[in-house]
């Protein structure tokens, strides 16, 4: 393939024995389309997984870094709660707390990640487990630019233990997502 990219755009730029009767602006105009085709529009994330990996990204990098544990990280348990998603923005609830699952367990020395249930909240559970809830709230109306439409967005995560009304620790984090990918 590079052979044959070499051969072509030497032949547009030197030129061709058999095309030195044309005249050389179709040759440039020519050079000009094909380099204009491979500065297109960036690539748009393809899959809803891939518009929140970045959200989930920064989520987990809050939550395993800001709050002051008493263990060390990879001692911890968060158990993550179902997350409470507004409709407008079209995230599928599974899909946001299994990238969230998935940013908090890829973390260098991050804490260990379970799904919480209800039926946890008769239990007893040891210092080192946490409730990590998350709220993912609609911030106003859909930005439309001229290639995509954004979604804004506020994450509201706090980290508490079970029998505690008040949170240990709490994180606001705003965006936008892209609306083509969800």
């Amino acid at each position: 393939m590079r052979q044959w990219t070499y051969a072509f755009s030497r032949i547009l730029i030197v030129g061709h024995p058999m095309m030195h009767r044309l005249s050389d602006l179709p040759r440039y105009l020519l050079l000009v389309l094909l380099l204009a085709g491979c500065a297109g529009q960036p690539e748009r994330p393809q899959t809803q997984r891939q518009a929140l990996y970045g959200l989930g990204e920064r989520a987990a990098a809050a939550a395993v870094t800001q709050p002051n544990w008493s263990v060390p990280a990879d001692e911890v348990v968060l158990l993550l709660t179902l997350p409470e998603i507004d409709t407008e923005l079209g995230v599928d609830t599974e899909r946001f707390r299994e990238t969230l699952t998935r940013a908090l367990l890829a973390r260098k020395d991050g804490p260990q990640v379970l799904d919480w249930t209800p039926t946890m909240a008769d239990t007893t559970l040891p210092e080192n487990q946490w409730l990590l809830e998350s709220r993912l709230l609609a911030e106003g109306p859909a930005l439309t630019l001229s290639d995509r439409e954004l979604l804004p967005y506020r994450l509201e995560l706090a980290l508490r233990r079970p029998d505690d009304a008040a949170p240990h620790w709490t994180q606001i984090i705003s965006g936008a997502l892209d609306a083509s990918a969800l």
